[in-house]
């Protein structure tokens, strides 16, 4: 059976690391007087890691930062979802700032990346340092702290970085905001030397969810997180990108068997199952929300195998021919944008538009944390824009029938074999004339569920080509946001360091702002 270790193991871990997290100041002269209570000579830092993993696919209180950092954010902002709900609770859809979607990611005082994650990942790096008995936990635990770290400063741009979950040691409760130019440059160093020192002759940790500590695994996945952050300075370092690019290759991932999964257990759905899943699950989300008309169409258009799989319509029906997507950037307010005026809308409200398959959307689903479809389509775009890397046709293709065959981990329906793959790729063959285009239009197709990424990648290259909408009282005069403001707490939390955080925003600590790697 295939990494279960959240019911068997991950509910101990996140019981013992809430034990912790929440004892100590009940507790504190026992713990620091008992030789039996926990420190960190008797904690087994096991537990922090498996909690910290699971937490990166979503808040524990209900996702709440998948619902709205990703599915009402940078998914509605990449026209994989389209909602005809209020800007108030949608506001993705329509480029409309609401502080507290903005935050979610960010978090405050009982969720989000930093309490969640950071925390965590922080305190297990300290508990395994410099044991040998964790010397392979400690490097996953760095490069897990890296990819957290990444994507706060990708949403955000200049972050607290250095000093990020240290307040404990440091007395430092209020760090300033790093750099993400300097940022970046540490990411590079740690992901790579931390990947470097993962060693298969020492102790293999337990309660990986990933990967159940196989080294072999966790050396490739470590390499393609270094390739994806390398590519992130396409535009503002295409030197150091290109010099990472030809360092990598043979060392990412080979094939699925490779992807990066969180296997999910709905025990209890609010802190173990499937976030995306639970949040879609949702009956308001059921009444408001269905797959973007962008995104269908792409699908429908190219005769894509994935539609039979992605898509279907509330009465059931799975039939590629009679999907239909929403537009993005309407509404049921009586108003010219309201639903009933868009082209080709038929019916009262929502029944004729394609929401996702059931069957993806189980307590059970699995999440793709990072997966070889995403490399190869990576490598890709480096050898099609650089000449480094190998051979851009070879690795679009690979990249492609990757992302087309990994649906077979929902359910066993939802398969679709190499020989659907390989038709698609004859029907539609590369053409280096147009092949960053292609390369980045397949791999925004194949991150449906991950919206963080596929907003990072097009910002990056550009592609696909969106056309923004343009909704009455948008905060981005109808273009696609760039960036999420910092959270308005940090104002009176942190405000020294905020102010001089937000004044250095490249276009202004708006939407419309940019992250230091998103330039041109």
């Amino acid at each position: 059976m295939k990494r279960r270790f959240i019911k068997t193991y991950g509910i101990a871990c996140l019981a013992a690391a809430g034990l912790f997290f929440t004892s100590c100041t009940k507790k504190f002269e026992e713990i620091n007087t008992n030789p039996s209570s926990f420190s960190p000579n008797n904690y087994d830092p096991n537990y922090l890691f498996t909690s910290a993993q699971l937490c990166y696919t979503g808040s524990r209180d209900n996702g709440f930062d998948t619902w709205r950092a990703n599915i009402l954010g940078t998914s509605s902002f990449m026209q994989h979802f389209a909602t005809i709900g209020g800007v108030g609770n949608w506001p993705g859809d329509k480029y409309v700032q609401v502080e507290g979607y903005i935050a979610a990611y960010w978090g405050n005082t009982v969720n989000g990346a930093y309490l969640e994650q950071i925390n965590p990942i922080v305190e297990a790096l300290k508990f395994s340092e410099g044991k040998e008995k964790y010397r392979n936990l400690h490097q996953m635990c760095r490069i897990m702290r890296a990819m957290m770290l990444q994507r706060i400063s990708d949403l955000y741009g200049d972050i607290p970085y250095y000093k990020a979950g240290l307040g404990l040691y440091t007395q430092d409760y209020f760090p300033k905001y790093d750099r993400q130019q300097e940022i970046y440059g540490d990411l590079l160093k740690e992901i790579e030397d931390a990947t470097n020192k993962l060693d298969p002759a020492a102790e293999k940790p337990i309660g990986d969810l990933f990967f159940d500590g196989d080294i072999a695994k966790w050396k490739r996945f470590g390499n393609t997180l270094l390739l994806r952050t390398a590519m992130r300075l396409t535009k503002v370092d295409p030197a150091t990108a290109k010099a990472y690019v030809a360092k990598l290759v043979g060392k990412t991932m080979e094939s699925n068997k490779d992807n990066a999964i969180v296997i999910h257990d709905a025990t209890d759905e609010r802190v173990t199952s499937n976030r995306v899943s639970l949040v879609l699950n949702l009956t308001d989300f059921d009444s408001n929300l269905r797959l973007s008309k962008t995104y269908i169409d792409f699908l429908k258009n190219n005769n894509d195998p994935r539609l039979a799989v992605v898509a279907q319509l509330a009465n059931g029906d799975k039939a590629p021919a009679v999907q239909k997507g929403l537009p993005n950037g309407y509404d049921v307010l009586g108003r010219a944008e309201d639903i009933s005026n868009a082209p080709g809308h038929t019916g009262t409200r929502l029944e004729n538009y394609s929401m996702l398959n059931r069957l993806l959307l189980k307590k059970t689903s699995p999440t793709l944390v990072l997966t070889y479809a995403e490399s190869e389509l990576l490598l890709a775009d480096a050898a099609q824009r650089w000449g480094v890397g190998g051979n851009a046709e070879e690795h679009y293709k690979n990249g492609v029938r990757a992302a087309i065959t990994q649906y077979g981990i929902y359910d066993a329906t939802t398969a679709i074999d190499e020989t659907a793959a390989n038709a698609y790729l004859t029907a539609h063959p590369y053409n280096a004339a147009k092949g960053l285009e292609m390369i980045n239009e397949q791999f925004w197709a194949a991150t449906l569920f991950n919206g963080y990424e596929t907003w990072c990648n097009w910002r990056r290259t550009g592609f696909p080509v969106l056309k923004a909408v343009n909704y009455p009282g948008n905060n981005t005069n109808g273009t696609i946001p760039r960036r999420f403001p910092y959270p308005a707490s940090e104002a009176s939390s942190n405000p020294v360091n905020y102010k001089a955080a937000s004044s250095a925003v490249p276009g202004g600590d708006f939407l419309t702002g940019r992250v230091w790697w998103d330039v041109n």
